[in-house]
């Protein structure tokens, strides 16, 4: 049920005029900050804060007129009083956790807004799922806008998901309370060349007067880019260097660049602002994702904000970047992203500017954690069965499902591989010669396979390739069923039967991520809902996120948040080359491609 109780300024335009006038008492009064203006980019010594009804309604340098008897008074201590921070893009099923405990951890880090696509749990349980997280998201103590999911399957043709989102789907969304616009729009060939499923979406979206996600994972920056922005995607979080930036921007775009668990892009692309010294208001910064063990140990907003100060940026710019920047771009300017008057009072008190300790954090005039602990209540949706019984397979795999078959005669080949790179979402089309034994093409060196294991239907289907970078050694697998974006189960190991006992542990849990060493379990995180998230706390998940992480580098791997890397390798829609339930995909063209060159 959804329970978004918060009043609108209509329900509290008189409460918030009177207290200004000084006509009526101030339920809290922070009293003898610095006000940080992300409007006038400037800082006010000695400034009061008067809240009532969960918004602002006066800031000054003297809020006593607003105070009465009953008035709960804050000291600031002359600490800095700025916005809660923004998250432009994020999917909360990517912290492995239910909207409700992904709020509990990262409250503590000032995160008050968060507009979150919800697209991995839609390619699972489709329009109800989606639902679900919605009216989560509207039970929480902060602001949680979802956008609508777009692309479910994320490439028509290229791959088959649990469910698929449709233009009739969106346009019904667009009517629910907490949905602010159309999620990422992945499928940008399909606008490019004026699909009319994907321009109908748009266009039901624009109708109802909200925000249209972009996501235009292409270096090519002609034409195909122009008809993109030209069919209305208003933002892009897919850049990687400067240019991409530069390029979004000229276009009237707003660029939003991402520090997440493992992608760092922020220092490549903030140079546009901070070297090029271009309009800074165009610019947002975002996550695009954080796993639960980031949340827990190293922060969320303000690890990016405090990382894009370290990259050079002035840190009043950094917090628009992430507070009224994010704001505008969504038509909430007059809601969130600033203190002033008629805002939900979502407000930080920190020491320094640079270096961010979040100290106290109010969230719609009430105080929601201190000093790195979450105080208030974060309420759980009750998720159903069905939405906890969604690993469907046929039977128990064995090591001949993962079997790739040579030419006949051949006693060696050259095979199509998946490149990971460090810190970046796309992979490289590699080529490999790898040697074939009892017809059979092995993994060997650097060198892994991978599989795509369908859990949607029960087909019983397992496509085989190879993947390097992860550099494993000894006979190991890991299984997921994260698996970006379909969500059916990724395998990568260096011994088939090891892969089938990873796979098959999955099956009977009902969803998570395994790593079996020699016959034994190594790891295991338990995401028994939709197979991507666990209703437990945030530090219970994250502590079994670090066990498997710890368990991936002692099977040989050395890449920074390697996990990420796992779970994106089915994602068909950022090039080069990727893994689909349908076979192996040249993103680059859009096509399939053979596992064995020749």
């Amino acid at each position: 049920m959804t329970q978004d109780i918060f009043p609108t300024w209509p329900d509290s335009a008189a409460q918030l005029v009177d207290v200004a006038a000084g006509r009526a008492p101030a339920d809290t009064i922070i009293r003898g900050g610095v006000w940080v203006n992300v409007h006038t980019r400037e800082t006010l010594a000695d400034h009061d804060i008067a809240i009532v009804a969960g918004r602002i309604a006066f800031v000054g340098p003297d809020a006593g007129h607003c105070r009465g008897a009953h008035t709960r008074i804050i000291e600031a201590e002359g600490r800095y009083m700025i916005p809660g921070l923004c998250d432009g893009h994020m999917h909360i099923e990517s912290g492995m956790l239910t909207p409700a405990e992904f709020a509990r951890a990262v409250i503590p880090h000032g995160t008050t807004s968060m507009f979150t696509d919800p697209h991995e749990i839609a390619n699972v349980l489709g329009l109800a799922g989606v639902r679900m997280m919605h009216d989560e998201a509207l039970m929480q103590p902060v602001s949680i806008f979802t956008q609508m999911p777009s692309c479910a399957p994320s490439a028509p043709g290229m791959e088959t998901t649990g469910f698929e989102i449709s233009a009739e789907d969106v346009a019904e969304a667009m009517a629910w309370p907490g949905i602010i616009g159309l999620g990422e729009m992945m499928n940008f060939p399909g606008v490019s060349n004026a699909d009319p499923q994907m321009l109908a979406e748009i266009a039901a979206t624009q109708r109802a007067g909200k925000t249209v996600g972009g996501h235009y994972a292409s270096p090519d920056l002609g034409p195909a880019f122009a008809a993109y922005v030209a069919g209305g995607p208003a933002d892009d979080h897919e850049g990687t260097c400067e240019a991409d930036a530069v390029a979004r921007m000229r276009q009237g775009m707003r660029s939003m660049i991402r520090l997440g668990s493992a992608w760092y892009d922020v220092e490549s692309q903030i140079t546009a602002i901070t070297e090029k010294g271009l309009d800074s208001r165009n610019m947002i910064l975002c996550t695009d994702d954080c796993h639960s063990g980031t949340l827990v140990n190293d922060g969320h907003m303000n690890r990016v904000v405090r990382h894009a100060i370290d990259c050079g940026c002035d840190p009043l710019v950094a917090l628009q970047m992430a507070t009224i920047n994010t704001a505008t771009h969504f038509g909430l300017e007059r809601e969130i992203g600033s203190i002033t008057p008629g805002r939900r009072a979502d407000v930080i008190l920190t020491s320094d500017l640079k270096s961010l300790p979040i100290e106290l954090v109010i969230a719609r005039g009430q105080i929601v954690a201190q000093d790195g602990m979450c105080l208030s209540d974060c309420p759980h949706y009750d998720w159903p069965q069905e939405a906890r019984q969604t690993v469907k397979m046929a039977r128990d795999l064995v090591g001949d499902d993962f079997a790739i078959p040579a030419p006949e005669g051949a006693n060696g080949v050259t095979a199509n591989v998946i490149g990971v790179v460090e810190n970046q979402a796309p992979t490289k089309a590699l080529q490999f010669e790898l040697p074939v034994t009892e017809g059979r093409v092995q993994a060997t060196g650097e060198v892994c396979q991978i599989a795509l294991v369908e859990r949607h239907r029960a087909t019983g289907g397992v496509v085989n390739a190879f993947v390097s970078g992860f550099g494993y050694e000894g006979r190991m697998a890991m299984a997921s069923t994260v698996a970006h974006d379909s969500h059916h189960m990724i395998v990568v190991g260096t011994d088939a039967d090891q892969m089938a006992l990873a796979a098959n542990r999955l099956r009977s849990l009902g969803g998570g991520i395994v790593i079996f060493r020699d016959g034994q379990e190594l790891a295991l995180v338990e995401l028994p809902i939709a197979g991507l998230m666990s209703d437990s706390p945030a530090a219970e998940v994250a502590a079994k996120t670090q066990a498997m992480m710890q368990a991936m580098r002692d099977c040989g791997c050395k890449l920074n948040n390697a996990y990420m890397q796992h779970s994106l390798l089915a994602l068909v829609v950022i090039p080069e080359l990727r893994i689909s339930d349908l076979g192996l995909v040249d993103v680059r063209t859009f096509e399939f491609t053979d596992v064995i060159v020749s």
